[in-house]
C-alpha cells in the first residue's frame, strides 16, 4: 500500500467531533509489549501488556495513544467499551489531518 492510500485510509479512520478527534480501536491485552500494530476494518490495532483487570489495560492504552499521538494522556477518554476490546477513543483538541500523520510515522516507523 502506498503512503496516499495509507494516509487516506488513516483519514477515514478519524472523525471530528466537537473540539476533538474521535476514533476506533481494538485491543489485545497480555501482550509481550505495548504498540500499534496496524489498521483493520476501520479500527486502529493495538497490543497492550498489561491484562484486562481493573482498568489495567484501559489505562495502558490511554499511556500508549499518549506516546503515539504526542499528546497528554489527560486529553483522552474512553468514550464507549471500557470493558470490551473494541472502544472509541476521543482526543481533545485534535484535528484529523494531525492524528493521522501521527499514526501514519508510528506504522512507517514501526
Amino acid at each position: 500500500m502506498t503512503l496516499e492510500k495509507t494516509a487516506g485510509s488513516l483519514q477515514a479512520l478519524f472523525r471530528e467531533e466537537k473540539g476533538g478527534v474521535v476514533f476506533r480501536v481494538r485491543v489485545t491485552t497480555r501482550a509481550s509489549k505495548s504498540e500499534v500494530i496496524g489498521l483493520f476494518d476501520n479500527l486502529l490495532r493495538v497490543r497492550v501488556s498489561a491484562p484486562p483487570v481493573e482498568g489495567k489495560a484501559n489505562q495502558a492504552l490511554l499511556k500508549l495513544l499518549s506516546k503515539v499521538f504526542e499528546t497528554p494522556a489527560s486529553l483522552f477518554a474512553i468514550l464507549h467499551g471500557e470493558s470490551s476490546r473494541e472502544k472509541t477513543i476521543r482526543i481533545d483538541g485534535g484535528t484529523v489531518e494531525g492524528a493521522a500523520k501521527c499514526v501514519q510515522r508510528v506504522l512507517k516507523d514501526g
